[in-house]
């Protein structure tokens, strides 16, 4: 049974309910000697906590896209990385990446949303990509126009499906753009979490284990240009991410000038500490090597890229300063401060507007 499915999610409920009737009917009528009523109401009260666990943790799953399945939640599938090696140089230009798409199953994403799976020549990842192609891709009037492109990440634990389905990023664009206040922007939502077991890349190149960046910045991006009317350049490109997706986000934008103009952090953090689960956070050198800040310290030149930055005071805005007060032009910071709201998908969803409209005045 599918652990986002429907049928799951009634069944928890249903669970909950049976164990605690049977409990109040049954908590005097349990026959035999006073040591086993004890042990049988213990077991009740026990079975009665559990079922509702399990229906509250599906209720949270099934809202923040955190889990896809039984094998992502419990570590026990195996990874998305079909062979551990270096990155292998992009393919040449008449070499196309195409690849067949077809409608997302899942509901919860909105209409329009497209799903494919991607085997990776650059970073040999094999995993699953979600499109959405904005309302004026198949009208007539736009038919020789390509269109800007936003990458979307996930937090982690989190979905390729979460901005979808979750933040409804596509619902709340889709009048905006027609209303000519947001760019008709392609979204792009790719895999991050490619390892097996419970360990994050932090969307890093990680020797031995996963090529992340490569496979986000590079495979991902060549794929999209190459199957849609999608600009090539990296002024018509940016990275967007929530959490550890907007730690991504801000160190990959500051890291590729070359492929994104723009960058957008949610929370998002500096120092990959933030994120005990990532490969990036146990190994010294890359925790220096993917702060955002150390790469923007140590870039040979400041890089021709606008970040948006937003956090709230303990989570993510200290972060965003110490970028602010180190970049220097060309690099543009725009930082904004989170009230309240906590460290959550509500909070995110409600500044997907303003996000975009941003993307829209920095990329025009």
């Amino acid at each position: 049974m599918s652990l986002t499915g429907t049928p799951f999610y009634i069944t928890t409920i249903v669970l909950a309910i049976a164990a605690l009737i049977v409990a109040m009917v049954a908590w005097n009528h349990i026959p035999g000697p006073k040591p086993i009523k004890i042990f049988v109401r213990l077991f009740m009260l026990v079975t009665c906590q559990v079922t509702a666990i399990l229906m509250v943790f599906v209720m949270v799953n099934n809202a923040n896209s955190l889990y896809d399945t039984w094998d992502d939640f419990l570590g026990t599938g195996g990874g998305h990385v079909t062979e551990a090696r270096d990155p292998a140089p992009p393919p040449a230009p008449e070499q196309k990446l195409l690849t067949q798409f077809k409608s997302a199953p899942d509901g919860k994403m909105g209409d329009g949303v497209q799903e494919t799976t991607l085997k990776g020549p650059q970073s040999a990842v094999e995993a699953e990509v979600y499109v959405w192609l904005p309302p004026q891709y198949k009208d007539p009037a736009y038919k020789d126009k390509k269109f800007p492109v936003v990458e979307l990440l996930p937090g982690y634990p989190g979905s390729a499906k979460a901005w979808f389905g979750t933040l409804k990023v596509n619902e709340q664009l889709k009048s905006l753009m027609n209303k000519g206040e947001v760019a008709p922007f392609i979204l792009v939502s790719p895999r991050t979490k490619l390892l097996g077991g419970n360990e994050d890349t932090g969307c890093a190149d990680i020797p031995g284990k996963a090529n992340a960046d490569t496979w986000i910045s590079g495979d991902v991006r060549r794929m999209v240009i190459d199957n849609f009317r999608a600009e090539s350049d990296a002024k018509h490109w940016a990275i967007a991410g929530y959490s550890a997706g907007g730690h991504c986000a801000m160190r990959m934008a500051l890291l590729h000038p070359d492929r994104y103009r723009a960058g957008v952090s949610l929370s998002g953090y500096n120092d990959p500490k933030g994120e005990p689960d990532s490969a990036t956070s146990k190994d010294p050198a890359l925790r220096v090597s993917a702060n955002p800040l150390t790469i923007l310290k140590n870039a040979p030149q400041p890089p021709h890229v606008s970040l948006y930055l937003a956090g709230e005071k303990g989570d993510g805005f200290g972060d965003a300063q110490e970028i602010r007060q180190n970049a220097k032009p060309p690099t543009s910071i725009t930082v904004a401060q989170i009230s309240g709201g906590g460290h959550g998908t509500d909070v995110w969803r409600n500044m997907v507007p303003d996000v975009f409209r941003w993307l829209t005045n920095e990329m025009r």
